[in-house]
């Protein structure tokens, strides 16, 4: 469900994210890393992703990505990458709420592995129900029609209603005889 999700919007931070902790939890620690660094780089630098307009009550945080990076890297036995890349989660995180990333750090020098983040359980995507309903469409105009006169004097352009017919209106004019 993953895989069709970020085939649909290459771009969804946190589908990169998502995709990256089941590579976790399937111990496909590569893939995981791969993921988790795709996401971060969607994030273009912003600090966070509030996803909340699109249906999802998760806000991503750029250090969490950066955490969960840090985390496939330690099961690839990355020590070195994943303290730099707490490193720069430390850059990340809001100031005075390091104490996660420093037990982070503390556990990976002890060459401990660490468990990814991840959206909290039973969060799912609901869009609201208008923009649901706008997803089939509609067609408001109808079918067009070409309409032309096959009448050699009729010189109108334009639209309107049938016009009654004129006698002798419908022979063709002396210029169009020759």
């Amino acid at each position: 469900a993953f895989d069709k999700t970020i085939l649909k919007d290459g771009s969804l931070a946190v589908g990169f994210f998502q995709r990256g902790f089941v590579h976790m939890q399937l111990e496909m620690y590569e893939e995981a890393l791969s993921d988790y660094q795709m996401a971060f780089s969607h994030l273009r630098k912003n600090p966070f992703i509030d996803y909340k307009q699109l249906g999802l009550r998760h806000i991503l945080h750029a250090w969490e990505v950066l955490y969960s990076t840090a985390a496939a890297q330690t099961r690839l036995q990355q020590w070195d990458e994943a303290r730099a890349t707490l490193d720069e989660a430390v850059v990340w995180r809001p100031e005075g709420r390091t104490a996660i990333l420093n037990l982070a750090l503390e556990r990976v020098q002890d060459r401990l592995f660490l468990e990814p983040m991840q959206v909290p359980l039973g969060e799912f995507f609901r869009p609201r129900k208008k923009e649901v309903e706008q997803l089939e469409s509609k067609d408001f105009l109808g079918k067009p029609k070409v309409i032309s006169s096959i009448i050699p004097n009729d010189e109108y352009i334009g639209f309107e209603p049938l016009r009654p017919q004129k006698q002798g209106f419908y022979e063709p004019s002396a210029e169009a005889l020759r």
